[in-house]
C-alpha cells in the first residue's frame, strides 16, 4: 500500500482479475464540498441497477460516487449486454471518483503507518448504500463477519458518532461561517450518526427463510435509525424475480433508491420518468 495519500496516480488495470480503473485509491478529500456516496452491490442480478442509480444521480454535481463490488458483484458486470457494462465503463460514468474490488485492499504489501483501504471508505463516505445487500451478505453483516471490503467496512462503521462526524451538506456558494470556517466544507456534527441503507435482493423463499426474518428484525430493531441506530432498511418488494419466481424479494426499484439518496442528502428530486 503507499505510504502516503499522495501516492502517484495508478493505471488502468487490464488483468482479467481487475478490469478496472483506480486513479489514486488512498485520496480521500474530506474537505472538497461534495457530498460522499459509498454505494455499494453484492451478489445479486439486481447490481445491474447500479448504473441506472449512477447515471441518475449525475443530475447533482454536488455529489461524489465511490463504489464498492463484491466479487460476486463484479460478476455482473463484465460487458455483457448494455445494461452490464464494464467496470471500466461504470468509472467512466459521472461523478464515479473510484471503484474497489476486494484485492485492492491487498494490491501492495502492508507495512505499519500505511492506510486501510476500508477505514478510509469508511471515514470518507458521508452516506453508505447497499444495493442490492444479498442473502449472504445480510447474513455476515447481522453476524458481525467481515470477510471482504464490503463488509469490513460496515464492520467498521463508526456506529457511535463519536470518530466520525456527521457533516452538514455542504452549500454551493460557501459564505465564511460566524467562526470564520467556510460553510462549503459542511458542519461538522459529533454525536450524530452517519447511516447505511440497505436494499435486500434474493430469492422470495430465501426471503421467507425464517433466519432472514431474524436478520431484518436485528438490523430494523436494534441497529434501525428509529431506533436511534444506524441502519435503514428498503425491504424488497413483489414481482417476477430473474429466475422465474413470482414473490417478495426483488429489489426496490431503483429510481426510489435515488430518491431515498436524494432525501438524506437534501437535494432536490430529479424526474425519472
Amino acid at each position: 500500500m503507499p505510504t502516503t495519500s499522495t501516492a502517484p496516480s495508478i493505471h488502468p488495470v487490464h488483468t482479467p482479475e481487475a478490469k478496472h480503473v483506480l486513479k489514486d485509491p488512498y485520496a480521500f478529500p474530506l474537505n472538497d464540498s461534495k457530498l460522499h456516496l459509498l454505494l455499494c452491490a453484492s451478489g445479486s442480478v439486481a447490481t445491474i441497477k447500479i448504473p441506472s442509480i449512477i447515471n441518475a444521480l449525475s443530475a447533482h454535481p454536488s455529489i461524489s460516487i465511490r463504489l464498492i463490488l463484491t466479487t460476486s458483484a463484479s460478476a455482473f458486470l463484465a460487458d455483457q449486454s448494455a445494461e452490464q457494462p464494464s467496470l471500466a465503463a461504470l468509472a467512466a460514468l459521472p461523478h464515479v471518483d473510484g471503484i474497489y474490488l476486494d484485492e485492492d485492499e491487498w494490491r501492495d504489501p502492508w507495512t505499519r503507518g500505511n492506510k486501510i483501504l476500508h477505514i478510509e471508505l469508511r471515514r470518507w463516505a458521508d452516506l453508505m448504500v447497499v444495493a442490492p445487500l444479498s442473502a449472504n451478505s445480510l447474513a455476515k453483516m447481522a453476524s458481525g463477519l467481515c470477510d471482504n471490503l464490503l463488509l469490513s467496512t460496515i464492520r467498521a462503521w463508526d456506529t457511535t458518532g463519536l470518530l466520525d462526524p456527521v457533516r452538514e451538506p455542504p452549500r454551493p456558494n460557501p459564505e465564511p461561517a460566524e467562526n470564520g470556517v467556510a460553510g462549503g466544507e459542511g458542519v461538522l456534527h459529533w454525536g450524530q450518526k452517519k447511516i447505511i441503507i440497505v436494499a435486500p435482493a434474493m430469492n422470495t423463499a430465501m426471503w421467507k427463510h425464517p433466519i432472514t426474518k431474524q436478520h431484518i428484525k436485528l438490523l430494523e430493531g436494534e441497529w434501525g435509525v428509529k431506533n436511534g441506530g444506524w441502519i435503514e432498511v428498503l425491504k424488497p418488494v413483489e414481482k417476477e424475480l430473474a429466475c422465474g419466481d413470482t414473490g417478495v424479494g426483488a429489489m426496490r426499484d431503483w429510481k426510489e433508491i435515488v430518491h431515498v439518496i436524494e432525501e438524506r442528502f437534501g437535494l432536490e428530486g430529479v424526474d425519472l420518468l
